[in-house]
C-alpha cells in the first residue's frame, strides 16, 4: 500500500467556467461537505497512481477537496503480473469479452486474495471509525470488508461494464459478488451498468470526469502546442516559432517538455498536414490496428497523416498486456506497404514524468483535426471527452460511455459498428473536407463537457454520496 501525494487546487478557479449560478451549487456542496465529514477523511484506493483514467481522475480532482479543507488522501495497492493478469481478466470479461480466454476459479481468486489479504490490514490500521473510503474497480474490491470492519463507511466505484450482459460478463460478476458485501454503495459510470440482483438503494450512476485545468486539457497557444510536439519529437519541426514548449504543473510551476516520445515511423509527419489521432492506452479493445486498417484502406486523402499515441508500457504497471498489444501493432504496421506506412506514426509517449506526459497528449489532440476513439469495448472512454474540451470533432463508437458523450451529428460523429472501418474511413474523409462542420461540432463538444463533465459536477456527486454515509 503507497500512499500518493494530493495537491491542494483551488476550487474557485472553475467560476469563469461552468458560470455563476453551477459555482455557487459546486461552493455550497463542499461546504456541507466539509461540516458533514469534519474529523473524517475520504480515501481513494486503486491500483496505479499513473496510466489510465482513473489514475488520471483521481490525479486531477482530488486537489480540489483539499482546497475545500476537506481531509483527502489516496492509496494504491500493490500486486505481481499474476494478479494483474487476473484483474486484466476480469476487466475484459466485464466487458463481455472473452480477454485471454483464461478462468476465473479457485486459483484466480487464492490469486486475487493472497495479494489484497496483507493490502487489507494495512488499510485497516491508516482508516478510522466514520472514514469514507472509495475503492476503485476489481483490483480493489476485495478490500471492502475489512473497511467496513474498520468502521468507515465503503463505496465501490466500477468504471467498465457492458451494455449487453452476457455468458462471460456474468461470470466476472459471480467472481466479485462475494466482496459485495462489503459495501455500502456501488457506483456505476452508466446506468446500463449496475449489475443484476443489486439493491437499487444502494446504486448509484456518476459519470467520470475530466479537469479543465490539469496539463492534460488546460489551454495552450499554438505556438505552445508546436513547440511541444517539435521537443518530444511527435511532430519534429513543428515548433520552428522558437516559443517555449511550457505548460502549468499540478502545483502551478511553470514546466517545460525535455522528453522525448519512441516514433515508429518511416519519416516525421510533415509540419502542416491534416492529422487524425486516437490516443489510448495500447488495450486491444481500444483497436488500434482498426483505426490503422480503416485509415490505410479508407480514408483517402493521401495528404493526411494518422498517429497512433499511448503510453510507454513500463509506465503503466496494471496493465501487463500493453507491451504486447504495442509489439503487435507496431508489427502489423511493419507490414504495410511503404507508401501506407508513410502515412501511419507510432508514438509512444514516455511516463518517467506523468505531466509531461499529459502535456504531449494535450498537444497531440490540440493539432489533430479529427480525433477518433474507435473502441470496441468501452466503460466511459474520457479521452473522447478531453479532446471534446478540445473543440475537436471526435469519431466514436457508439459502445459504453463514448455514446453518452458525444450527441451523433452535433457534438461529433457515432460509428454504429466499431468494426465497419469502411464508414470509419468515410466518416473521417467527410470531417477532413469540411472545416465548418469541424468547427462547429466542436464548439457543440466544449459545451456539452462544460455542462455534463468537469470536476465540480462530478466531487458535487461524490460528496453527497459520501456525506450520507454514518
Amino acid at each position: 500500500m503507497e500512499e500518493v501525494a494530493v495537491p491542494t487546487l483551488a476550487p474557485g478557479r472553475f467560476d469563469p467556467v461552468i458560470g455563476s449560478s453551477r459555482a455557487r451549487v459546486f461552493a455550497g456542496a463542499l461546504a456541507s461537505a466539509r461540516k458533514e465529514l469534519d474529523g473524517r477523511t475520504f480515501w481513494h484506493v486503486n491500483s496505479t497512481a499513473t496510466g489510465g483514467g482513473v489514475a488520471e481522475i483521481l490525479q486531477s480532482v482530488l486537489g480540489y477537496l483539499r482546497g475545500a479543507e476537506i481531509s483527502t488522501r489516496w492509496l494504491t495497492i500493490g500486486g505481481d503480473d499474476v494478479f494483474f493478469t487476473v484483474t486484466k481478466r476480469l476487466h475484459h470479461m466485464m466487458h463481455g469479452k472473452p480477454g485471454d480466454g483464461g478462468e476465473l476459479g479457485a486459483e484466480e481468486r487464492a490469486v486475487y486474495e493472497k495479494v489484497l489479504d496483507p493490502e487489507a490490514e494495512s488499510l485497516r490500521r491508516l482508516i478510522g471509525p466514520g472514514d469514507v473510503v472509495v475503492l476503485h474497480d476489481p483490483q480493489t474490491l476485495g478490500l471492502a470488508k475489512a473497511v467496513k470492519e474498520a468502521g468507515a463507511g465503503v463505496i465501490w466505484t466500477c468504471h467498465v461494464g457492458t451494455d449487453a450482459p452476457n455468458e462471460r460478463s456474468r461470470q466476472a460478476w459471480a467472481f466479485l459478488r462475494p466482496y459485495l458485501h462489503g459495501t455500502d454503495r456501488q457506483v456505476f459510470s452508466r446506468a446500463a451498468y449496475p449489475w443484476e440482483g443489486l439493491d437499487d438503494a444502494e446504486v448509484a450512476v456518476i459519470p467520470p470526469c475530466i479537469d479543465a485545468f490539469s496539463p492534460k486539457n488546460q489551454d495552450l497557444s499554438e505556438e505552445e502546442v508546436s513547440a511541444i510536439l517539435d521537443i518530444s519529437a511527435v511532430i519534429p519541426g513543428a515548433g520552428a516559432t522558437g516559443a517555449a514548449a511550457s505548460f502549468v504543473r499540478e502545483d502551478g510551476r511553470m514546466a517545460r517538455v525535455r522528453s522525448r516520445a519512441i516514433m515508429y515511423e518511416l519519416g516525421p509527419v510533415p509540419v502542416d498536414a491534416p492529422v487524425v489521432t486516437e490516443v489510448s492506452r495500447w488495450d486491444r479493445l481500444k483497436d488500434h490496428r482498426g483505426v490503422m486498417d480503416g485509415f490505410v484502406e479508407y480514408v483517402r486523402h493521401t495528404e493526411s497523416h494518422l498517429i497512433l499515441a499511448g503510453p510507454a508500457p513500463a509506465g503503466v504497471s496494471d496493465d501487463p498486456e500493453s507491451a504486447d498489444v504495442l509489439e503487435e501493432l507496431v508489427g502489423s504496421w511493419r507490414s504495410l506497404p511503404d507508401g501506407a506506412k508513410r502515412r501511419v506514426h507510432i508514438a509512444c509517449l514516455p511516463m518517467d514524468d506523468v505531466e509531461q506526459n499529459a502535456a504531449m497528449v494535450n498537444a497531440l489532440q490540440r493539432r489533430a483535426d479529427v480525433v477518433i476513439q474507435k473502441s470496441l469495448a468501452e466503460g466511459f472512454g474520457l479521452t473522447v471527452a478531453e479532446a471534446m474540451w478540445k473543440r475537436r470533432a471526435v469519431v466514436g463508437s457508439r459502445v459504453g460511455g463514448i455514446q453518452d458523450q458525444i450527441d451523433d451529428g452535433v457534438s461529433g460523429r457515432l460509428l454504429d459498428d466499431p468494426a465497419d472501418l469502411s464508414s470509419m474511413g468515410v466518416i473521417v474523409g467527410q470531417l477532413l473536407d469540411d472545416p465548418e462542420s469541424r468547427r462547429r461540432m466542436g464548439d457543440a463538444a466544449r459545451q456539452r463537457v462544460v455542462d455534463e463533465y468537469l470536476a465540480p459536477r462530478f466531487l458535487t456527486r461524490y460528496l453527497e454520496l459520501a456525506s450520507s454515509l454514518r
